[in-house]
């Protein structure tokens, strides 16, 4: 039994032997290699700690404060006519389409009957100024008493009270327009009795149109009386219009915490129309020089917000990172504007900063827009790194400018001699309506 277990013990230790043998024979240096190997050890383990991150400059634009919504069209004047009294069409003085000028006769009501009674009123008049004419020379002469005096002249005021009335009942019996405008499609003929307060058609003054949309309350101390705000239809696409706010509802909805605005829109091109939808951007201010990076490099944490900043480090050519907490402002489609914090130029972080726990840590800068053999990323190359790619950023900026005139849709079509922008600068002449019609509400 002991001579079974001493050779279990020697097999044992031959393994271990075999196979330490095994991994010294494989691992052991070259000859003459030594020394170059230890001494690329060193680079390589440092260009492995660098964390590798993209970055982007600080840069300055003009930013726009502004808030979408959306609003519908109205006519700056607009009525349905409808008669006072009850009556038979008798004549139509109007067209469909057709512009009409204030104080016009649009409709005649059948009037024989109101005629007649003007032809009374007139006459009852006519006897009543002889009959108190004549008690005045009687009474001089004693010949009356001066009651029979004070009869005839009510009477004779009576006769002009009902001569008034028969003039106003016959003038009621045509239908006047009430200031300048467009007329719309007619639901009347002649020969139709209609009753008072029937439709007959609608008048539209479209010179220039008013624009209504709401703003959540958040807002309402921005807006005001004079700022401007852009919107296209979509029965135009592609054609911006300008309003002017003219009001603000001093009113906020309960229900839905809104706030009214109403501007208008001079358009004496006749382009737009009540009714229609719009698509506002209300512009409340802009701000020049604005700091601005991508929005990539905002981090959020505890109510706070971060960014990496990549600055030099202590050794040569070396770069590390610093976390710095920011104010921010106005936010645009990948832009966020920085109030507090960074200045320009500086370099920030915009992807990597999982690799970048505790400020100090090395990076490496890489450039994803590098076209391919050129310069690898790092090294002392690095702080150029990001004003390349800021360019190469706004090179695709490029080929929509370089578009065949005549594509539609291209920058350069609404500029052609005969398009509705160039009609603009001929159309639009003498005051504008959107004065008037603030100046007629006054």
């Amino acid at each position: 039994m002991a001579y079974k277990k001493q050779y279990a013990v020697l097999a044992l230790v031959g393994v271990c032997a075999a196979s330490g043998a095994a991994w010294w024979y494989q691992n052991k240096p070259a000859s003459g290699d030594v020394t170059p190997t230890a001494a690329s050890a060193a680079p390589a383990a440092g260009a492995a700690r660098a964390a590798a991150v993209e970055v982007a400059k600080v840069q300055t634009m003009t930013l726009v404060d502004e808030t979408q919504a959306v609003g519908s069209l109205r006519s700056l004047q607009g009525v349905m006519m409808r008669p006072e009294v009850g009556g038979r069409v008798k004549q139509i003085f109007f067209s469909d389409g057709q512009r009409v000028r204030k104080g016009q006769v649009m409709v005649q009501f059948e009037d024989q009957l109101q005629v007649a009674q003007m032809a009374q009123a007139k006459a009852e008049l006519s006897i009543a100024e002889a009959n108190h004419k004549r008690n005045q020379e009687l009474v001089t002469q004693n010949f009356i008493s001066k009651r029979s005096l004070d009869e005839s002249g009510a009477a004779l005021e009576v006769a002009r009270a009902k001569l008034s009335l028969a003039d106003a009942t016959l003038q009621r019996l045509k239908v006047l327009a009430p200031f300048d405008g467009i007329t719309g499609l007619r639901q009347i003929n002649v020969g139709d009795y209609l009753k008072d307060g029937a439709d007959m058609v609608n008048i539209e003054d479209i010179d220039a149109v008013l624009l209504d949309f709401r703003l959540p309350e958040r807002f309402q101390a921005k807006i005001r009386a004079g700022q401007k705000a852009q919107l296209t239809v979509d029965a135009l696409p592609g054609r911006p219009f300008t309003a002017i706010v003219q009001a603000v509802d001093p009113l906020i909805e309960a229900n839905g915490r809104s706030v009214g605005v109403r501007g208008c829109i001079d358009n004496r091109q006749q382009q737009l129309r009540p009714g229609m939808f719009a698509r506002v951007n209300a512009v409340f201010g802009a701000r020049e020089n604005a700091l601005v990076i991508p929005e990539e490099a905002i981090i959020p944490q505890g109510g706070r917000t971060f960014v990496v900043k990549v600055v030099a480090g202590d050794k040569p050519d070396t770069l590390v990172s610093e976390r710095v907490p920011v104010k921010t402002g106005l936010r645009q489609p990948g832009k966020v504007e920085i109030l507090e914090g960074l200045s320009v130029q500086d370099t920030v972080v915009t992807a990597g900063h999982q690799r970048l726990q505790k400020d100090g840590t090395a990076v490496r800068v890489v450039d994803l827009n590098q076209p391919a053999g050129g310069k690898p990323a790092g090294g002392p190359t690095q702080a150029g790194a990001p004003t390349a790619s800021a360019s190469s950023a706004s090179a695709p900026a490029g080929p929509p400018s370089a578009a065949p005139p005549g594509k539609p849709g291209s920058a350069l079509t609404g500029n052609k001699t005969g398009s509705p922008a160039g009609k603009a600068a001929v159309a639009l002449t003498g005051p504008n309506p959107c004065l008037r019609g603030a100046d007629a509400a006054r």
